[in-house]
């Protein structure tokens, strides 16, 4: 009891996002049935209209 130790570090959040993103773009694709070519293009394509949205959107809202 008295040699506890505490943990006291930081969740490196990059880690898991990357594996996240992929696991709900190969959902969607599955979801949405599309082909290699609208898939590849919705990898390509996706991610700028996403940051354009999220750029001119208030803070915090959609």
């Amino acid at each position: 009891m008295g040699n506890e130790q505490k943990f006291t570090g930081k969740m490196e959040v990059a880690g898991v996002m990357g594996p996240l993103w992929l696991t709900g773009w190969l959902f969607t694709i599955g979801f949405a049935h599309l082909g290699v070519t609208k898939a590849l293009l919705g990898l390509a394509l996706w991610p700028y209209y996403l940051g354009v949205l999220l750029s001119r959107s208030p803070q915090g809202a959609l």
